[in-house]
């Protein structure tokens, strides 16, 4: 385990070394990266105490929709305990909605948890541009007879579809990677669905089957899932660190490269959510 400035001083070596990657001359690492980095590798033993929570996402209603919120909420706060729990691989999560003209005491550092379990449960900083996208449902949450229509590259010519030699070779797949559930961060939507089939999402406190409320993404697409990449980095790739996928700008991994998906009960926002990995 890592302190959160031990894990930032980590990756300030790691963008260094990929910076030097553009020089065949440059040295990997150099001695006194070694030195620093060797003795952080070592880590502190498990913290036996309260630990603070990390905040993940900070949204507005007036930047993105939040569905299921409650009355006169207009900000949602996701935190989240930076170690995984006996019955979760994956952090726990915590959601406070609040109206964000009720906050006036502001803490300029939040408290920083003294220890976090792995280097990829801390959140880098980062701004959101939202965009607003049209997704489509996992085709496993498709009806036999859809499916086999999606499959049918007769069907996609005849609305006008132009395919390209990739996509006409398997149109069910191009559907996956192109048109159903987006990659990446997002809000509402539709659940994804791949680790396991889709499966009944009640409420635990009143059986009400749960929406999707906030998706925590390791990356926003992948090689297989391109045409979610905004035009903007199409042109101007944004560097990274060392290892990590060009598309990774938290830099937290889930589970190995999957999603947390948090859903939220429709009749009352006050019922206990629900985290999924897919």
């Amino acid at each position: 385990m890592h302190s959160p400035d031990e894990i930032r001083i980590l990756r300030r070596i790691h963008a260094a070394a990929e910076r030097r990657l553009r020089d065949p001359q440059a040295p990997a690492i150099t001695p006194e990266e070694r030195e620093i980095e060797q003795r952080l590798r070592e880590g502190h033993p498990w913290f036996d105490g309260p630990i603070p929570m990390i905040p993940v996402a900070q949204l507005y209603a007036r930047d993105v929709p939040l569905p299921a919120s409650p009355p006169g909420a207009d900000l949602l706060q996701v935190l989240w305990c930076p170690c995984d729990h006996e019955e979760f691989a994956h952090p726990r999560t915590a959601l406070f909605w609040r109206s964000s003209a009720s906050v006036t005491d502001v803490l300029e550092a939040p408290p920083e948890p003294p220890v976090i379990q792995f280097d990829w449960y801390l959140p880098e900083p980062c701004l959101l541009a939202p965009e607003q996208i049209t997704e489509y449902p996992s085709p496993l949450e498709l009806s036999k007879e859809l499916q086999q229509q999606l499959g049918d590259v007769n069907l996609w010519e005849t609305a006008g579809f132009a395919w390209d030699s990739t996509g006409a070779l398997d149109p069910q797949e191009f559907y996956f990677r192109n048109l159903c559930h987006a990659p990446g961060w997002k809000t509402g939507g539709w659940t994804r669905w791949g680790l396991t089939d889709p499966m009944p999402r009640p409420c635990p406190e009143c059986g009400t089957e749960t929406t999707p409320l906030l998706t925590i993404a390791s990356s926003e697409w992948n090689s297989g899932s391109k045409s979610w990449m905004p035009d903007e980095e199409r042109t101007n790739p944004t560097p990274l660190l060392l290892g990590t996928p060009p598309s990774n700008f938290t830099l937290l991994d889930i589970a190995s490269a999957y999603s947390l998906q948090l859903h939220v009960c429709p009749a009352s926002p006050e019922h206990p959510h629900i985290e999924l990995v897919q």
